[in-house]
């Protein structure tokens, strides 16, 4: 079975609107500020057929959402898509996957003189049955308040999301529990490997410290890597060039960005 990517998740904690400026600087098209039920906020980085979610927690004093507290910042969300979110569970549940219960919540949407109610429902397994981070199905019941036309272009002309990179100590047995889940699409990549060969991927770089299983590193496929590295400069963000693709640190968010030619 093929399992779709819906989107990817960076957890800012506190640090959403800094985070959200860096992705602006880099050539990117966020969404408004969005307001989950749940109590969190968020941005979208909105490509044809997933997105980036940059997510995060307000600090007027309001409702905060536990999970988000509970996960350590930087990349802990990797989502795939679902025409059904109740008989994915019941397919996951079977097939012997601790799950979290079913969860349906909603945000407010405001694009030009329009406004409406995106609306999800989301299966999510428990937490660490997949120890690099939050691994859950999303049911979008209202995808035409999500995927708008004005936020599908970037400045950067980056086309979409590629992969993702998860270090893990045992890469064999991590990824076997990951294609238990089923296989990813084909213009998407899970990449599994340890931590020395992370490293000297992206030598040179401030990088998360070992020792956990984590998701380390988001790909994007094309852009204009000489627009995306002027907006890097100016944010003071680290980077390397490396093999003809550019990489990018947010060292806050232990995240690592790189761009495919």
């Amino acid at each position: 079975m093929t399992i779709p990517l819906d989107h990817l998740v960076i957890n800012t904690h506190f640090a959403t609107d800094r985070t959200a400026d860096h992705f602006r600087a880099l050539g990117f098209t966020l969404t408004p500020r969005g307001y989950h039920s749940l109590g969190s906020i968020n941005h979208l980085l909105m490509f044809a057929e997933s997105y980036l979610e940059i997510v995060g927690l307000p600090a007027d004093g309001g409702r905060l959402r536990q999970e988000l507290l509970d996960s350590p910042a930087g990349i802990d969300g990797l989502v795939f898509a679902t025409a059904d979110a109740r008989d994915t569970a019941r397919g996951l549940a079977d097939a012997g996957f601790a799950l979290q219960p079913v969860q349906d919540f909603s945000r407010e949407v405001v694009s030009g003189n329009e406004s409406g109610l995106a609306r999800f429902t989301t299966v999510r397994l428990a937490r660490g049955e997949f120890p690099a981070g939050r691994v859950y199905f999303c049911q979008h019941h209202t995808p035409e308040w999500v995927w708008r036309p004005e936020w599908l272009s970037h400045e950067n002309q980056v086309g979409g999301l590629a992969g993702l990179t998860i270090i893990s100590d045992d890469v064999e047995t991590c990824g076997r529990h990951y294609r238990r889940l089923g296989d990813t699409d084909p213009h998407f990549s899970l990449d599994i490997v340890d931590y020395p060969a992370f490293a000297r991927r992206f030598d040179g770089l401030p990088l998360p410290p070992p020792g956990r299983e984590m998701f380390a590193a988001v790909h994007f496929q094309g852009g204009d890597l000489m627009r995306i590295a002027r907006g890097a400069e100016a944010q003071e963000l680290p980077l390397r060039w490396f093999a003809g693709r550019l990489q990018v640190a947010l060292p806050e968010l232990t995240t690592l960005l790189e761009f495919l030619p």
